[in-house]
């Protein structure tokens, strides 16, 4: 398997096409796995930068648009189904590329994580807690139980110290922070941008999503159920976008709001993708080295 990832905004998808047609080149064919959490969701193309059908040049494409917004993206539920995809592409004798830049979602494919199931009576009574005292009291509660998961989640990330707390209260053991090995066989390629280059990109693109049709996609998806969606509605863009078809702010501001939350969570997913050993690629540069790599292991 090859995994394609790192920050938003550094041209995996087009890597993956490209060492997809490499590979083709040298007769042997590949296909894609989504590793990009909120690309699970029909109808979030513009905000995601969703490879349309035609862009993806006749090379399947798995885990994309498979959740209405009204559901909830996991870790959970994605884990399985990824695993049972590379499966069923590596049984049909083609390469699976898992591309993604959601740290935790490809981490999860990678080696062997295994995720506790979700105690729903429980996670709601945690998210109200969450809504009433804060991520800090969360945060708070949680290093009293389990220090370890509460200093590797930090005090800001009130969604996944929910989680947190939910696995330790329900399981008994300590949360996962920690990440296993890579599975065997897996070549992970770590694609970046220099730190300049990548914020210009980054604040360009997000100009784009509003020229491309940002707030017209976000009004269909609100007649979807955007709104009732718990995972969905809180997409960077879409919640700025959310935003100012209420009225709350204009339009400068939710494209500002919505690159300063680019830029952070871009540093996130480079701070991620560090624990890796990879292959650093500059863009889709490489692709053919990359293709003859995989084909000589």
């Amino acid at each position: 398997m090859l995994a394609v990832v790192g920050a938003t905004g550094t041209g995996k998808s087009q890597l993956a096409l490209d060492v997809a047609a490499a590979l083709a080149e040298r007769g042997r064919a590949a296909e894609v796995v989504n590793a990009d959490a909120m690309q699970l969701y029909r109808g979030m193309d513009v905000g995601t930068a969703k490879l349309s059908v035609a862009e993806r040049q006749g090379v399947p494409h798995h885990l994309m648009d498979a959740l209405d917004v009204t559901d909830e993206a996991s870790v959970a539920w994605y884990q399985p189904r990824a695993r049972e995809a590379v499966a069923a592409i590596a049984a049909r004798g083609a390469v699976p590329i898992l591309v993604g830049g959601s740290g935790l979602y490809a981490s999860s494919v990678l080696g062997p994580l295994d995720f506790p199931g979700t105690d729903v009576a429980l996670r709601q009574e945690l998210e109200a807690d969450l809504e009433r005292d804060g991520a800090a009291a969360m945060h708070a509660r949680l290093a009293a139980v389990d220090a370890r998961a509460a200093d590797a989640i930090g005090p800001h990330n009130g969604r996944r110290l929910v989680r947190a707390l939910e696995v330790v209260t329900s399981t008994g053991e300590p949360f996962p922070v920690g990440l296993p090995d890579v599975a065997p066989g897996t070549t992970i390629v770590h694609v970046r941008r220099e730190r300049s280059a990548l914020v210009e990109a980054l604040d360009a693109r997000v100009e784009r999503m509003w020229a491309q049709g940002m707030l017209d996609e976000v009004r269909t998806l609100v007649d979807a159920g955007l709104e009732q969606g718990t995972t969905a509605q809180a997409a960077i863009g879409y919640r700025q976008a959310l935003d100012q078809l209420h009225g709350r702010i204009d339009e400068a501001e939710a494209i500002a709001r919505t690159q300063h939350l680019t830029r952070r969570y871009a540093r996130r997913q480079v701070s991620w993708f560090q624990r890796y050993p990879a292959l650093d690629v500059d863009g889709p540069a490489g692709a053919a080295g990359i293709a003859e790599g995989l084909l000589a292991t």
